[in-house]
């Protein structure tokens, strides 16, 4: 099977990977250290991660490595992102076209894309306000209530989980200094996750308390001096959550972060309904961390009181955080427990037998 992977990368992180990938002088290049950077990689399928000559991966909105590919194929500089990308795929001859990112390359390059392909899936795990996925032979997704709102749009569904990365190994071998660990967004407009957050961020007088934010531009504005004019004021978080945020983090660093700390908080933002299972639980669970995470439907190996532990209200979230770290030996066992379980269940090889088994059934 010839696979092409399609991926979309988050602003933020993209910003950071160009000055890592600074130097890179080929296409090739750019790609292999941005997929050693392990950004996104339990969505990546085991032959990309394993470099081999059938899979074909980039990301559609990087425009350096896009650019840099045409250059290295003799395409006119006036190609556009769209172009390069069947450009791409016609070159390596692509027979299932994998998108991460049908946002962006929705149903209108779909039908676009050359003969050689064909089965085209994609992955939306998330609202998708008024695109159009249609032409898709079949859109991916792990939360049932997602899945149901694609099948009432006439669209063809199937279940589909990230995997724990194979490098997530290598972290959380260590000391853990790191009380609870935190990576995300921050809105008001995400209320019940800013509860919980500033919650826990009390806890700080006495433990160690880690929040990597990422922050808006507003938010921004809104924390420097000019934020105590009205207009910004209401975009700057509680004095509580500034004073212990830190710069986001991601990939390897993610990781590195999750592999020090005894345990990860995690709280959805509402877009599923009461289904979870976000990409944080395979992280955290992945390097080993106990997961602390809101009440709500969880996928298998996510078992709360035996694999994680579960919240219904902020006072319960700081509740079990404080028990948890004050019973380190249950915790742990009960972190390495959930880390057995997650491998067993969500590794590489069952996650692209499971897209194999899949494209056999379009």
């Amino acid at each position: 099977m010839r696979i092409f992977q399609n991926c979309g990368v988050y602003k933020t992180y993209q910003r950071e990977f160009d000055r890592l990938a600074a130097e890179a002088a080929s296409f090739d290049q750019r790609v292999r250290l941005f997929l050693d950077s392990r950004y996104g990689a339990p969505h990546f399928l085991k032959p990309v991660l394993d470099h081999s000559p059938d899979a074909f991966f980039t990301n559609g909105d990087d425009e350096v490595l896009q650019r840099s590919w045409a250059r290295e194929h003799g395409l006119p500089e006036s190609c556009t992102p769209e172009a390069i990308l069947l450009a791409q795929i016609e070159h390596h001859r692509t027979e299932v076209w994998y998108n991460l990112d049908p946002i962006t390359y929705g149903s209108d390059v779909a039908r676009k894309l050359p003969g050689c392909v064909k089965k085209k899936l994609c992955w939306r795990a998330a609202p998708a306000g008024n695109a159009d996925l249609s032409a898709y032979d079949v859109v991916l997704a792990n939360f049932a209530s997602i899945r149901e709102i694609w099948r009432q749009k006439g669209w063809r569904v199937a279940e589909f989980y990230p995997a724990l990365d194979p490098v997530m190994d290598e972290y959380g071998g260590g000391e853990r200094p790191i009380d609870v660990f935190f990576a995300g967004g921050y809105s008001r407009h995400h209320t019940q996750r800013a509860k919980i957050l500033e919650a826990v961020a009390t806890l700080t007088s006495r433990r160690n308390i880690v929040f990597c934010l990422d922050a808006s531009r507003l938010t921004k504005l809104a924390e420097s001096p000019i934020g105590l004019f009205p207009p910004l004021r209401s975009h700057r978080r509680p004095a509580a959550i500034r004073d212990i945020a830190q710069p986001p983090v991601f990939g390897r660093d993610l990781y590195a972060a999750i592999g020090q700390s005894k345990i990860v908080l995690n709280g959805s933002i509402d877009m599923a309904g009461d289904d979870r299972g976000n990409m944080r639980c395979f992280e955290a669970m992945g390097c080993g961390a106990l997961m602390v995470s809101d009440a709500g439907n969880y996928p298998v190996a996510m078992e709360p009181g035996v694999t994680i532990m579960t919240y219904d209200s902020p006072e319960q979230a700081v509740s079990l955080i404080e028990s948890s770290l004050a019973n380190p030996e249950a915790a742990s066992k009960m972190a390495a427990l959930g880390r057995k379980r997650m491998m067993e269940t969500y590794n590489k090889s069952l996650q692209w037998q499971s897209f194999i088994d899949l494209v056999a059934g379009l």
